[in-house]
C-alpha cells in the first residue's frame, strides 16, 4: 500500500513536470549602429500579436557602448517572438519623438522589420526562437 502511495505521488510530479514550459533557450541579440556611448538600449521582448508594442514579456536596458554591442535574453521558453528597441541616449527612460510624433532616437525591431507609417506589424517582426537558443542582429535607424 506504502509503494502504490510513493509511486503515485512521484508519478505526479513527474507529469507536472512534463507540462511545464521549458526555460532554457537563450536570445542574443547584436546591435549595430549605436551612434554614442551616451544612454543606455532600451529592449522589449513580446511573445504574442496581442501584446506587441503594449505589454513586454520580458524587457531590458543595457548601456550603450558605441558602435556595436550585445544584449542578451536567457531561459526564454521555445516559440515566436517580436522585440523593438532604441538607444535612449539622453537616459531619461522613454522615446523622444519631434512635433509631429517621429522618432527622434534611433530604434529598431526584430527581423529589420520596418512598417510604412509607424512600427512595423507582428507578422512582419515575428521569429521563431527553437529550444536550443538563437542569435539575431539589428541595426539602429
Amino acid at each position: 500500500m506504502r509503494s502504490t502511495s510513493l509511486a503515485a505521488v512521484v508519478l505526479s510530479i513527474i507529469s507536472t513536470l512534463a507540462l511545464m514550459p521549458a526555460f532554457a533557450a537563450d536570445l542574443k541579440i547584436s546591435v549595430t549602429g549605436v551612434s554614442s556611448a551616451d544612454g543606455q538600449i532600451m529592449v522589449a521582448l513580446y511573445n504574442s500579436a496581442e501584446t506587441y508594442l503594449g505589454k513586454p514579456f520580458r524587457a531590458a536596458a543595457a548601456p550603450a557602448v558605441a558602435g556595436a554591442m550585445q544584449i542578451e535574453f536567457k531561459d526564454l521558453p521555445a516559440g515566436d517572438y517580436a522585440f523593438s528597441l532604441y538607444h535612449d541616449a539622453n537616459a531619461n527612460g522613454k522615446m523622444d519623438r519631434n512635433l509631429i510624433g517621429m522618432p527622434t532616437e534611433d530604434y529598431a525591431f526584430s527581423n529589420n522589420a520596418m512598417g510604412k507609417r509607424g512600427a512595423p506589424e507582428y507578422a512582419a517582426a515575428r521569429f521563431t526562437l527553437p529550444a536550443a537558443g538563437a542569435s539575431t542582429s539589428v541595426s539602429l535607424r
